[in-house]
């Protein structure tokens, strides 16, 4: 059974680029991209906010990006959300960080040089791209609360799942993933009220990560899908005549897959080594 982690991103690299060998010899290095949005207050006023993501691309990526890409270079990257953890050696307590594993890398920016922003224009047309969209079961029932300002927003727990061959040994693997997802207002009221743990979902929102300090002065972080999209999957349809001698019923079977099939036909990633693609057009030379 398979399902989906997908994040899509345009964004600004915000430093230099350094790349490192694993002790195999492949290259790897991390971006820091930054994707400015605008956002409405309850009140209705429209302000002006960053969020920030560490991009870890590898292999050839890795060594394109380290030659091309230059801080505020504008890029597209789109990949999966992977959560790395780790005890602490100091105070043994569990860690965790968020990030996204690069599987294709766009260079933006024009070969002369970057446009200059339009005079007093601050529209959708220059909104830049945070988007993840994930499939996966609910691993806890829905938890509701309510802000200080009557707000209602709703945590969902999710897992995802990924499968692929090794290249090295031939075996199959699998890997979880779990994601903290934040509904609110009305989306958040109607979740709460038909999601329930197991249940199969899709959500459909953007990343971000927050900060805070415990009672202790200790700084802790968290990386969060906000939903502005969830559907409840595998629920039966009304309406519509999915008997054999119906509209639907009569379509041709050619070109389906079998679940089987589909498991089988489907693309082999590794987790330590995605797959990828650099455009050779997009690179800046």
């Amino acid at each position: 059974m398979f399902s989906l982690n997908r994040i899509q991103l345009i964004g600004y690299q915000t430093q230099v680029v350094t790349v490192r060998k694993t002790t195999q010899g492949t290259s790897v290095t991390d971006l820091n991209i930054v994707v400015p949005y605008t956002y409405r207050t309850e009140g209705g006023q429209e302000l002006v906010g960053r969020s920030y993501h560490v991009v870890t691309l590898w292999g050839g990526m890795a060594d394109v990006a380290t030659q091309f890409v230059r801080a505020g270079s504008q890029l597209f990257i789109a990949g999966r959300l992977q959560t790395d953890t780790w005890e602490d050696e100091k105070t043994d307590e569990k860690r965790s960080k968020t990030k996204v594993v690069a599987q294709d890398l766009i260079f933006l920016d024009p070969k002369d040089k970057q446009h200059e922003r339009p005079m007093g224009v601050n529209g959708r047309t220059l909104q830049l791209l945070n988007r993840a969209d994930i499939i996966g079961n609910l691993t806890r029932d829905p938890e509701m609360r309510t802000t200080t300002s009557g707000q209602n927003v709703l945590s969902l727990g999710i897992a995802t799942n990924e499968r692929w061959k090794d290249k090295a040994t031939g075996e199959m693997k699998e890997r979880a993933e779990f994601h903290t997802v934040v509904v609110w207002g009305e989306l958040a009221k109607e979740a709460a009220q038909v999601l329930r743990k197991g249940n199969r979902v899709f959500v459909s929102g953007r990343v971000q990560t927050r900060s805070w300090e415990t009672q202790a002065g200790v700084k802790r972080t968290t990386t969060e899908l906000v939903a502005e999209a969830v559907s409840l999957l595998g629920v039966r349809a009304e309406g519509l005549d999915f008997s054999s001698d119906g509209a639907a019923g009569s379509q041709s079977q050619e070109g389906t897959l079998s679940v089987a099939e589909a498991e089988l036909s489907s693309v082999e990633v590794p987790s330590a080594m995605p797959a990828s693609e650099v455009r050779v057009e997009d690179l800046p030379f």
